[in-house]
């Protein structure tokens, strides 16, 4: 994600700041993003398009390719990071979820009733699930399989406003709507696999453009 922020920040950014024009009200836009996401890109494994168990692109590739061709074809990371970076450019809070083999966005929008769970991120509730590698996936859908499961989340930090930065409370806690809830840690070093990911990427990157 941090390749499409700060001074990186291209399509995927500027995409999300036309929808926050066009959608003036928050739950649309997030619900729009959200579509246009998901209907725009295609499933496809890291292994099928490049070879690679993991192989990540940035979200300004992703819509580079939307632009050229229509439809563009990533894993549930690449998913994630477009989410995350265009909800950033549309003014909204985001965040990259990592699960066992599976990665999702998460967006800030208190008082959405549409979601199947109720998410809280560093103790603060009003967060939404957003997966959108599925065709037919709605908005706020949780698949039941990581309702019960470790999760690590980071909220990504708009590197555009110099006051911005991480959050530092290291506890995001999802509970059901109905009763009870459980608690997912979130590890101390996300924030350092994360990068070392990115860098790894950026690395076979440019081996395969050699």
């Amino acid at each position: 994600a941090a390749e499409s922020l700060g001074d990186n920040a291209n399509r995927a950014y500027l995409r999300g700041l036309q929808f926050a024009q066009e959608y003036p009200e928050l739950e649309r836009r997030a619900e729009a993003i959200f579509a246009y996401a998901r209907d725009n890109v295609r499933y496809a494994s890291d292994r099928s398009q490049f070879g690679y168990v993991e192989f990540a692109q940035n979200a300004d590739e992703m819509l580079a390719i939307v632009d050229e061709d229509g439809v563009a074809y990533g894993d549930c990371e690449d998913y994630a990071v477009l989410l995350g970076v265009m909800y950033l450019g549309a003014g909204m809070r985001s965040a990259v979820v990592l699960a066992p083999d599976h990665a999702a966005a998460m967006v800030y929008s208190p008082g959405y009733d549409r979601a199947n769970r109720e998410l809280s991120l560093n103790g603060e509730t009003g967060w939404v699930w957003a997966e959108a590698t599925g065709g037919n996936n709605p908005f706020g859908w949780m698949p039941e399989q990581y309702m019960g499961v470790e999760l690590l989340a980071h909220e990504l930090v708009d590197e555009g406003l110099a006051s911005s930065g991480p959050p530092d409370r290291p506890v995001a806690t999802v509970s059901r709507r109905t009763s009870g809830g459980f608690v997912l840690p979130v590890s101390p070093f996300f924030l350092v696999v994360v990068l070392l990911w990115l860098l790894s990427s950026a690395g076979r990157r440019r081996g395969r453009s050699r």
